[in-house]
């Protein structure tokens, strides 16, 4: 319990400040020797030690390296921010190009299954317009959380307005996959409900 806060220190692992010995007691003379040595003209033992310039150097190098990351910091924010502006004006623009031009029916029944966004979505069409739409007179935009059935030109506006609203354009000149189902063979009757 008599251990000082020196000697606990000491005793962590800390190093006495240069020019003082760990075992000299601050009681008593003798505890004013460099500062004596100071004022009589030659320079004080360690309180001033002098930096390696390899210290500084180094200091240098991590102040500009941590200066070099904030602007990347702030340059990418800038642009994520920039980015985010310009989806939101096309999105602007697409939303008043829109504008009355969706040939969604209330009476549509048939339910066409798409993917996008690496999910299955659905749009409900009536007959004639499935057969349209899988010719690809016709197409499905995402807007505001819906799926507008559009003709090909609207269509084909929107892409080049904002091409991630595109959800459905069918093209009937791609090739068609490899399907091994394709075979005959493994067709389904058309009279089979499921």
């Amino acid at each position: 319990m008599s251990d000082t806060l020196r000697n606990q220190l000491l005793g962590l692992g800390f190093k006495p400040s240069p020019g003082k010995p760990a075992d000299r007691k601050r009681k008593g003379g003798g505890g004013n020797k460099p500062r004596q040595n100071a004022a009589a003209g030659k320079p004080a033992r360690g309180g001033g030690k002098a930096r390696s310039r390899e210290d500084i150097d180094l200091g240098k190098a991590y102040a500009i390296r941590a200066q070099r990351e904030k602007e990347e910091r702030i340059a990418a924010e800038q642009a994520r921010q920039e980015e985010a502006r310009k989806r939101r004006e096309a999105r602007a623009r697409l939303a008043e190009m829109l504008e009355g031009k969706a040939l969604n029916r209330d009476d549509a029944d048939i339910a066409r299954h798409f993917e996008y966004g690496g999910k299955i979505k659905r749009v409900y069409v009536s007959a004639d317009q499935l057969k349209a739409l899988n010719a690809g007179e016709l197409g499905v935009i995402q807007h505001n959380g819906r799926y507008l059935l559009v003709d090909a030109d609207v269509l084909a506006q929107a892409e080049q307005l904002f091409a991630p609203a595109v959800a459905l354009k069918v093209d009937p000149d791609a090739p068609v996959a490899d399907d091994p189902y394709a075979d005959p063979k493994y067709q389904v009757p058309d009279d089979l409900v499921w």
